[in-house]
């Protein structure tokens, strides 16, 4: 038989946080998602970070090369301003997609907050009352909302225990539920959402300029070698190797790059997102985004980025003691009845119904209560009285505290033990006066 391990009172520390007190635990600390956070969570990532440093390194070797191969030997042939800004723009241009770079992966994609417990289905006023009256209420698994008058179906997301907002998705890769959800992209390591997808498109398409400035002015170059040595163009090619190896990088980058930044020009004249496009075709039914060519823009460019709703440096507040539960009802998960990974086999006990014999009182199980000062058995049922003297005689001995209450924070309490004493506080309840009668009964008669 499985036991639900007792609940976590406030004053305990948080999981995976060891050392001080739990006023000092962060919410980056203890979050649920597969982020990654730095600087004290000033930064999330996504779990593939490291993808990071290739994209940064693909941007900066080349530019490396052409400054230190091109631009350089390009001073001489220009005058001294013009050679200047050569250099000074293509360092300038790469600073610049540097920091589009790290706005569009080390910020909040749009991630929507987890609930902690998960909604009250439609119709539930809470007036009903504990017991086998109670009826199970189970969460629809889609729900219909209206936007600009088409209706749109929203998903509820068991991990985040929440109904999807329209157009948001939950990214298999980073666990979060995300506003706006376009892609997971791997070469900047996080999710594309409603507040980096604009830096995103920026890095993008600077990209593609880049890529376009530097194999340019590499041609320019050849074609200089050309007229001052009056050569072929395969010569000149030949003088000068980092040319030729920029020139064929740039290509491969630009179709890359720049097919991307076209497929996204598309994507935001028409209001999708990538993954709507590739789902749900709008070319085949109305797109209920769809504002016009120049709105669309504006709603991108022009509108202001809403603020994260997730404060990731904040402390993490103390919950608030357990509610009360109802044994007989409560609400289901959609997914119920499907395999989910923290569910047992078979029937998974609950500390609620347990009953009123567990919350006797914190940390002490019913039967510590009954023993008295003297070592006396008090109120006390037959059968759990029976047991104890039966062990009594045959020399065994129970120590009051270090079996039955709480030692260390763990409960050593068999499973047989938990459902007598269930037994025993339902039918002291019921019983009344009668169960005292028989106690002391029994307590009158010689051993």
């Amino acid at each position: 038989m499985y036991v639900v391990p007792p609940p976590k009172r406030s004053s305990d520390p948080m999981p995976g946080y060891s050392g001080g007190s739990s006023d000092n635990v962060r919410i980056y600390q203890i979050w649920k998602g597969s982020n990654i956070f730095f600087l004290q969570g000033r930064f999330i990532f996504g779990p593939d970070v490291r993808s990071l440093g290739v994209t940064i390194l693909l941007i900066i070797v080349p530019v490396t090369v052409f400054c230190a191969f091109v631009a350089r030997k390009l001073l001489d042939d220009f005058s001294y301003h013009s050679g200047v800004s050569i250099m000074v723009v293509a360092i300038l241009f790469t600073i610049y997609v540097l920091g589009l770079l790290l706005l569009t992966s080390g910020r909040d994609p749009g991630i929507i907050p987890r609930n902690a417990h998960p909604p009250e289905p439609e119709g539930y006023d809470g007036s009903a009352e504990g017991g086998a009256q109670t009826p199970q209420l189970r969460l629809p698994r889609i729900k219909e909302v209206e936007v600009n008058g088409i209706t749109v179906k929203v998903k509820y997301c068991d991990t985040c225990m929440l109904y999807r907002p329209p157009r948001c998705s939950h990214c298999s890769i980073c666990n979060n539920c995300v506003e706006r959800f376009d892609h997971h992209c791997p070469w900047v390591g996080q999710c594309i959402g409603l507040r980096n997808y604009r830096f995103f498109f920026m890095f993008v398409s600077s990209t593609t300029l880049l890529c376009a400035y530097v194999h340019v002015l590499c041609w320019v170059y050849i074609k200089r070698i050309m007229n001052s040595e009056d050569t072929t163009i395969w010569k000149a090619m030949i003088k000068t190797p980092a040319s030729i190896c920029l020139i064929v990088y740039t290509f491969i980058a630009v179709w890359f790059v720049g097919g991307l930044t076209a497929f996204h020009l598309y994507l935001i004249s028409t209001n999708q997102t990538t993954y709507e496009n590739f789902r749900y075709r709008y070319d085949r039914r109305a797109n209920p985004y769809n504002k016009g060519v120049m709105q669309n823009f504006a709603e991108i460019f022009y509108n202001s980025i809403p603020p994260s709703k997730n404060n990731f440096r904040a402390e993490v507040p103390r919950e608030p003691g357990l509610p009360p539960r109802s044994v007989g009802g409560g609400f289901v998960s959609p997914n119920m009845g499907k395999a989910v990974d923290d569910i047992e086999m078979g029937r998974k006990a609950v500390w609620g119904d347990v009953g009123d014999a567990l919350d006797h009182r914190e940390g002490q199980h019913p039967y510590t209560d009954s023993v008295n000062k003297d070592g006396g058995l008090g109120q006390m049922s037959p059968e759990i009285r029976t047991t104890v003297e039966e062990g009594d005689r045959v020399g065994i001995h129970h120590p009051r505290r270090s079996s039955w209450g709480r030692k260390s924070g763990n409960w050593e309490m068999s499973p047989e033990v938990l459902a007598l004493s269930s037994r025993v506080g339902e039918a002291n309840r019921t019983g009344g006066s009668s169960s005292s009668n028989l106690t002391t009964s029994q307590q009158a008669q010689p051993k």
